[in-house]
């Protein structure tokens, strides 16, 4: 007797994922609009960073870090172009799609297969929300908030000692001392339940995509 399935192609197998809102993405092929903004924000509220391990009673969602990220950038430049801040807020959405916040050492073991179902699905998100293409300096600055995050959600969320977090994670950045968030009802620091962090995620996501598109209609000023 076959074990095969009926409903497997065996031939073609393709990595579909069925969202919350019913749609279907391919990941391997992906549409950006195969997906509302509802399922990236529930995804992204999912999806654990550091493994899914925490000193808290919850793991850190990407949603929550994404915050975190703009947050910083905001707290340097509180005049962050709305394009800029939706960069931040989908710096790693397509963890939400995928449903996985790969570990940096585990990178170079999936390998280029990986890294390519990557691109394609920043390749979308970029093109469903029309992302800007960040300048180095841009970019630099989003590595700057983006490793000051991680060094601390290494102390103060997954509990990684300050020499650890040198030594073993070799990240060099000083970790922040004050949650750069506004927590809520929650501790600093506290990771958040999910559908408390896909909430915050989408308020932010709406907020910086309005104000985009008011800063576009605004009038030409003449010259």
């Amino acid at each position: 007797m076959s074990n095969s399935s009926p409903l497997i192609d065996t031939d073609r197998q393709r990595p579909f994922v069925l969202l919350p809102s019913g749609a279907v993405i391919d990941l391997a092929n992906p549409d950006p609009q195969s997906w509302i903004d509802e399922d990236l924000a529930i995804g992204l509220s999912r999806t654990f960073r550091w493994g899914g391990h925490s000193g808290w009673p919850h793991p850190l969602s990407v949603a929550q870090h994404s915050l975190s990220v703009l947050a910083i950038r905001q707290t340097d430049e509180a005049a962050l172009e709305p394009g800029e801040a939706l960069f931040e807020l989908l710096h790693d959405a397509e963890e939400g799609l995928l449903g996985f916040d790969c570990i940096a050492p585990l990178k170079a073991f999936l390998g280029s297969p990986f890294a390519t179902l990557c691109q394609k699905l920043t390749a979308a998100i970029a093109a469903r929300y029309q992302l800007p293409e960040m300048r180095p300096e841009q970019y630099r600055r989003h590595k700057i908030a983006d490793t000051v995050a991680a060094a601390s959600e290494a102390l103060h969320v997954a509990r990684w000692t300050p020499g650890d977090i040198r030594s073993v994670l070799k990240i060099a950045t000083a970790p922040l001392m004050c949650d750069p968030l506004e927590t809520g009802p929650f501790a600093p620091w506290e990771p958040w339940p999910s559908d408390y962090a896909a909430k915050r995620w989408l308020e932010a996501l709406n907020q910086h995509r309005d104000r985009r598109n008011a800063h576009r209609s605004q009038p030409a000023v003449p010259s």
